[in-house]
């Protein structure tokens, strides 16, 4: 997938916040910062005039024309969500997944999605406050009530508002690579990764590189940050703080909002996606330096987390 037309699809009552995200990321011109753009627009059924749910409108829009051949099409929240949004909008949603294109919905933007059919037997994430009409509407859908956002084959789903950030930059991480989503992150102001299966719930949420509010939890990041090619446990990491397992585990989750073995695993393949997109290093020697005993066990994981193999992410970075 190219990824290079986006398209914004919008009804009536929209979430200006989750519109600005997709207009930031997407639709804001960096060129002056060495980042490529995107061919971006914002569409409605006949460009007609779309209202906000803060009281504003939105005029000049495009027509869904535009979104015929877009290569990632986005829905954020619109209201009402008990209700489907116009026939025209479905039927572009499901035109692009048809040809292949991407589509995501943000927050209750996922509910366009299961209007439009394309969550039945996927993986999806909704906001935990809408989780229990989600799954009445929509039953054959694979809900994850934990997750941040969900990937599923190009089906792409965000919980709460903020967590459409977090989507936006896991996109430009697949499509651009982990140095631009980096890169967009810092211009941003922004977490540079939170991954997906990092819980709603979280006392002080954290991207993997940043260090949270407990000062022992963010010594220990900083440390294993530092030795990413060696070997851990959490009984070792425990002991060189000064605490039980248990409590290590605990404060770490609630820091954090994943366990240790999954953040590492997220650090590990990060330095992977770096090594592979800036240097001519082998895999075998890219596996060593993430900690990896072989290349095979980085394979692995690369494709069960990443859905590619190091080979075809570096072709398709490098090109």
């Amino acid at each position: 997938m190219d990824g290079e037309r986006v398209a914004v699809l919008l009804a009536d009552r929209v979430s200006p916040f989750e519109l600005g995200v997709a207009c930031e990321v997407f639709g804001t011109d960096r060129s002056a910062d060495g980042m490529p753009g995107w061919d971006f627009g914002v569409c409605s059924p006949g460009g007609a005039e779309v209202a906000s749910w803060s009281g504003f409108g939105l005029s000049g829009l495009h027509d869904l024309d535009f979104a015929a051949s877009a290569d990632l099409v986005i829905v954020p929240t619109q209201a009402p969500r008990t209700a489907p949004p116009p026939e025209p909008l479905l039927d572009a949603l499901r035109a692009a997944r048809e040809r292949g294109a991407w589509v995501a919905g943000f927050c209750a933007g996922v509910f366009s999605l299961g209007y439009a059919g394309l969550l039945d037997g996927r993986r999806c994430t909704v906001h935990w406050i809408y989780e229990p009409e989600f799954r009445r509407l929509f039953p054959a859908a694979e809900v994850d009530s934990q997750a941040l956002y969900a990937d599923d084959d190009g089906v792409f789903t965000s919980a709460g508002t903020v967590a459409a950030v977090d989507l936006c930059l896991h996109l430009v991480r697949r499509l651009r690579g982990v140095a631009a989503a980096t890169a967009l992150a810092r211009r941003m102001v922004a977490a540079p990764h939170r991954a997906g299966g990092q819980a709603q719930f979280v006392q002080a949420p954290v991207p993997a590189t940043a260090a949270p509010d407990d000062a022992v939890v963010a010594e220990a990041l900083e440390w294993v940050e530092r030795r990413l090619d060696q070997p851990f446990t959490v009984a070792e990491l425990a002991r060189r703080s000064g605490l039980g397992e248990r409590t290590f585990l605990r404060r770490f989750s609630a820091a954090t909002g994943t366990t240790p073995h999954r953040w590492l695993t997220e650090r590990r393949l990060d330095r992977a996606q770096a090594l592979l997109e800036e240097g001519s290093l082998s895999v075998e020697d890219i596996a060593a330096a993430c900690g990896y005993a072989s290349a095979a066990a980085l394979r692995h994981q690369f494709s069960r987390l990443r859905s590619t193999t190091p080979s075809a992410y570096r072709t398709a970075f490098r090109s």
